[in-house]
């Protein structure tokens, strides 16, 4: 059993920057892959990040790339979403999740264990 905490959501005004941290615990962190999912209200949830177990290689969104980084620090058991330049578009619950046997590019069908979610929200 992994459990995820989710931290660093809140309030802030589009163009800012914010960094989420899921912290992980249970089994050994390192042998899951990482994803940051968001879900908008009345939208589908989507996959906006992910990185291998290592960290030598990552995922994102269209929607995101270059304005987002995910890295991991193993020996601290967390992952973490840098975001910059946030848009009115980000504001959603942001969930981290873990995914053992599968890649960065699984989908959410793939992920084992979920966090609770931090809301971020982007006002213009």
């Amino acid at each position: 059993q992994v459990q995820l905490v989710e931290s660093g959501g809140g309030l802030v005004q589009a163009g800012d920057s914010l960094r989420l941290s899921c912290a992980a615990s249970g089994r050994t962190f390192s042998r899951y892959a990482m994803g940051w999912f968001r879900q908008a209200p009345g939208k589908e949830r989507e996959l906006v990040t992910a990185i291998s177990r290592t960290g030598g290689s990552t995922y994102y969104a269209d929607s995101v790339k270059g304005r987002s980084t995910i890295s991991r620090d193993n020996a601290k058991n967390t992952v973490y979403l840098q975001m910059n330049s946030l848009k009115t578009e980000d504001t959603a619950v942001y969930y981290c999740a873990a995914n053992l046997y599968g890649s960065i590019y699984s989908t959410d069908r793939d992920y084992d264990y979920w966090g609770q979610g931090t809301q971020v929200t982007v006002s213009s």
